[in-house]
């Protein structure tokens, strides 16, 4: 099982942290404000150096891990499998190109694309349920 720090166990969690390995945390995506993201994502924190008063391990940025765990818990040691990384791009779900199409945008390309969104249906002529 993948060990996992809870609210309040920051002290636990800043005693047990090694610098330079990643922390992972998952994000709750609201599906009223973004119904096409995935409902869940996880976002990875590396702490590489530890705060000159408190002792504190913090990331490159200055995050320390207390106030991470504090706001943002739990905190997960190993990456939640299935799911996406916040900071990835997400899927196409929609558009003019076949599942796994590969080509290089040049000009013929791009003329081909734009004739091949030229030929398929007319938005303003479909029927929606009529």
């Amino acid at each position: 099982m993948a060990k996992m720090w809870k609210p309040g166990q920051e002290r636990k969690f800043c005693r047990e942290l090694e610098l330079g390995k990643p922390y992972y945390i998952v994000y709750k995506t609201a599906q009223n404000m973004a119904p096409w993201e995935d409902p869940q994502m996880y976002a990875a924190y590396v702490f590489t150096k530890r705060l000159p008063f408190t002792s504190t391990p913090c990331t490159k940025y200055g995050s320390d891990a207390a106030t991470l765990l504090r706001l943002h818990g739990p905190v997960y040691a190993t990456r939640p499998p299935g799911m996406r990384n916040i900071a990835d791009a997400p899927p196409q779900v929609a558009g003019p190109l076949p599942k796994g199409y590969v080509g290089h945008l040049d000009e013929a390309e791009i003329r081909g694309l734009e004739k091949r969104v030229s030929q398929s249906s007319d938005p303003k002529k479909r029927r929606w349920g009529r």
